[in-house]
């Protein structure tokens, strides 16, 4: 059994029910962030912009909103949730480590804050996965 295989056992094994809501509310903060990017994709265009990366800026924000938004969906709901946190990883690490650590460690940078607080849920659910009450238990409850 290899490293992968066993984390996930472990983390199947282990998985508390509330951790199931922290879930839930995990996938509704990310669909409403994928809308309020899709809402205001200038301020978004513009946060990507000011990287001076030389990357496509409009693909970069299609992605984000996208992943936001179908991520988080699917996350709440407990489908494909490891595969849906490792989507939402590269954007958070970015928006963490690029976009809102240029404005400082104020506690008035609530994006700081929220950012940190998204990557630490999405690493804690892409080791114990799913849980029990989601559609992931629920197919594998009634495949046979």
């Amino acid at each position: 059994m290899n490293v992968l295989n066993r984390v996930e056992h472990w983390g199947d094994t282990h998985h508390p029910a509330w951790t199931d809501g922290l879930r839930i509310v995990l996938g509704i903060i990310l669909v409403l962030k994928g809308v309020s990017f899709i809402s205001d994709t200038a301020y978004l265009a513009n946060l990507v912009g000011g990287l001076h990366f030389s990357l496509w800026p409009v693909m970069i924000v299609h992605y984000v909103a996208f992943a936001h938004l179908m991520g988080g969906l699917l996350i709440a709901l407990g489908c494909l949730t490891r595969l849906m946190v490792l989507l939402q990883l590269p954007i958070l690490v970015g928006a963490l480590f690029f976009v809102n650590i240029r404005q400082g460690f104020s506690p008035l940078n609530s994006e700081l804050w929220l950012s940190a607080f998204v990557l630490t849920l999405l690493l804690l659910f892409l080791v114990i996965g799913s849980g029990r009450f989601s559609m992931d238990e629920y197919v594998k409850q009634h495949s046979h």
